[in-house]
Parts: structure tokens; sequence; C-alpha cells
């Protein structure tokens, strides 16, 4: 990671508004810290094991663009692409996750000094990453960052491969426990954090994240000298476009619950507060005698099924022939009524048209042939003076 935090950089940038301008302020990013204020949005948990194929259709509502577009394709998925200078194209998850995995099937972008990102970052910059540069193609890179703390800069390790990541899609896992991280490529771990190792805790990632997956110039001319060093020089934007492709994205969260809160302003693991989905239903007796008083009261503790999970698990739109077919006989006889009416309606208004237009037609070629008549007339009766001579030319000057 360069020494200038890509979290400080992009944080500033977006509180100065000049989101669009930079071509590195998409990935990470903070709205609202929960160390400063307590007054942050709770995060809605994923709370399941899920993946999202990419090569079937564009993102659901789980997830957000948070910068620029993307194409997709029913082969490679998502083309996230820097066409221009300033292009940043980013995707963000709705939900979060409190330790899980996140494994992401990748080809990297190509391009001097163009950063291919795998994100998994907090409200209060606890950061996980996999970072890919287009112009190296023999290394990735594994990192990770504790509430934004970039007094240090060995946190970074380049890992060899045997393939070239711009190549062909990748595994690249990340699996997250309160204890430690581990960064898998291909199924085969390459890196193990353990939790005292990074400074005995305190830098060790341990609110929940989200996923944010995404590419940047880490090279654009306008980034500090340390930055365009460390993405392998400046981009030159004429050789573009430059496209990271992402065929899916599997998010398993390893807890339970609607959604997780911030118990204080400390960042700790165990201050994260996980909240389950508890309904209080209250039955009302409608006798008089009750006085409308509760009756009976039932709790219901629906425990684990986040929106996130009810949005997955939402069945598809009918169609027109499955919402046909689910009317009742008397709700089709009813529609096959209004429809014939209409049907009528729709015939008779035609065929009035057309009368009305072939009763003017016949108005308009009346008068079309009155015209002709008389205009003939007209004619014959020039011809006949010319006949007899009753138009010749004066000799007498005008």
């Amino acid at each position: 990671m360069p020494p200038l935090s890509r979290n400080t950089l992009f944080t500033t940038l977006s509180l100065l508004s000049t989101f669009l301008a930079s071509p590195v302020v998409a990935q990470t990013w903070t709205s609202c810290n929960p160390l400063n204020t307590t007054d942050c949005p709770t995060n809605p948990a994923v709370s399941t094991d899920h993946t999202y194929h990419f090569t079937n259709s564009s993102i659901d509502s789980t997830w957000n663009t948070t910068a620029g577009s993307l194409r997709y394709s029913p082969t490679a998925g998502a083309h996230f692409t820097i066409a221009m200078r300033g292009d940043a194209p980013t995707i963000q998850s709705e939900y979060y996750l409190f330790g899980g995995e996140v494994e992401v099937w990748m080809r990297a972008a190509t391009g001097t000094g163009v950063v291919s990102s795998i994100v998994l970052q907090s409200d209060d910059l606890d950061e996980v990453d996999w970072e890919i540069l287009g112009g190296n193609a023999t290394h990735v890179q594994s990192n990770y960052f504790g509430k934004g703390n970039t007094t240090s800069y060995d946190r970074a390790i380049w890992h060899p491969t045997s393939f070239q990541p711009q190549g062909d899609f990748h595994n690249y896992t990340t699996r997250w426990t309160k204890d430690e991280i581990e960064w898998y490529v291909d199924g085969a771990s390459v890196r193990l954090l353990r939790s005292a190792e990074a400074n005995g805790g305190k830098n060790f990632p341990q609110t929940p994240m989200n996923v944010r997956v995404g590419v940047w110039a880490g090279g654009d001319e306008d980034n500090p000298k340390d930055t365009v060093e460390w993405a392998g020089g400046e981009t030159d934007y004429d050789e573009g476009p430059f496209t990271m492709s992402i065929k899916s994205v599997r998010v398993k969260d390893y807890s339970e619950g609607k959604e997780y809160v911030y118990g204080d302003m400390t960042g700790n693991w165990d201050s994260i507060e996980i909240v389950p989905y508890v309904v209080f239903l209250m039955l009302f007796s409608s006798s008089p005698d009750s006085g409308g008083k509760c009756a009976k009261a039932n709790f219901i503790d629906d425990r684990g099924n986040s929106t996130a999970l009810k949005t997955l698990n939402a069945p598809p739109p009918l169609t027109a022939s499955q919402r046909w077919n689910k009317l009742s006989p008397g709700a089709k006889i009813g529609v096959g009524s209004a429809v014939g009416v209409t049907s009528v309606a729709l015939i008779a208004l035609a065929a009035f048209y057309c009368v009305r237009q072939r009763k003017a037609g016949r108005r308009e070629r009346a008068m079309a042939d009155l015209a002709f008549e008389s205009e003939r007339r007209e004619l014959s009766a020039y011809q006949m003076k010319m006949a007899k001579g009753g138009f010749a030319v004066s000799s007498k000057p005008f």
C-alpha cells in the first residue's frame, strides 16, 4: 500500500465534494465514523451465505453502484472500465458481515498504474484488501488497516502467482474471524494474520464490514508521487480502455441477526451488538367485557432473518400467465367480460370513425367534382371565344 492511505485520501476528497473529479475516491470512504459520533446508522446484516452471479444479469438491490457504470456479459460478468481520466467504477454491498468469508472471481485490469481492488471496510475504517496492479503480471497484494491507522506501512504483502492475473479469472478469497484473517488465491492459503500480530490487536479489523469492488487509477498524475510509484507508474489513458471483470461474488456472514450496532465508541469486537428480529404481537379481545384490554400477547423471535436474507429469498415477480392462473374463476370471468366490453367499445369507435371519414370523403369528393365541372365549363367557354377571335391581341400600347 502506498504511504498515503487511500482511506485518508478518499474521506477527505469526499468531504470536499470532489467525488466525481478524482479517480481514486471510489472504493474506500466512510460517511459516518462511529468512533466520532453515536448518531451513525446501524449496519444491516448479510446474515446468510449467498453467491451473486454477475453473468446472469445486472447487480440486484443488495448492491449499490457508488461510482461510474458497469457493463455486463453472459460469459465474463460485470465489466468495470476506465475509459478516460476520472473513471473509477465501483460497487458496494448494502449489507455488512461480522466475521465471514468473501470470495471473488476476478480478471484484473491491464494498464500501468491501474489498480483492481477487492475491499472489505467498516464504517470506522477497519479494512481488508486485495489489490492487483495492471502493470504487475506476477504478483498480487494483500493488505489490512485498523481504524484507518496509517502510521506504518508494513502491512502489505506481495504474493507471487503462477499465472497472469490480467489474463484470466481467478478466485480471491478472504476469511475473517475475531482472531485471524486468512487470504486465499484459487483455494490455496497465501497469508494468515493473527489478531495479536496487528499491533497487539489494535490494528486488527474488528467491526462489521461491507464489500467494495472496483478499479481506479493509482497512477493518475494528480495523485501523490508515492502513490503513483506504488501503483507501478503513471497511467497513460490513451492506452486504454482498461477493464476489470467480475464473474461472481460470494459473501458468507458468520453472524446472524437483523443488524449490527456499535455499542460504544471503542470499535472493539465485543462492543458490537447483534440485533435479532423480534416482533411483539398483541391480540386484543373483541368482547365488550374486555374493555379493549390485552387478552393475549405473543413474542415471535425471528432471529437471523435479515433484510438481505428476505430480499435474496424473495420470489421472483410473477409472469402475466402466472398472475392469470392465480385468479379465481369469478375473477377470470370478470376480466374476460371487461376485456370483451372494452373490445366492443373499441370496435364501435373504430367503425364510427371509419363511417365519419367515409362521409367526409364523399363530401370532399362531391365538392371537388363541382369545382372540376365549373373549371371545365369556364375552359370550354374560353376556348369558344378564342375560336371566334374574341381575344385578339391589341396593337395599342398599354
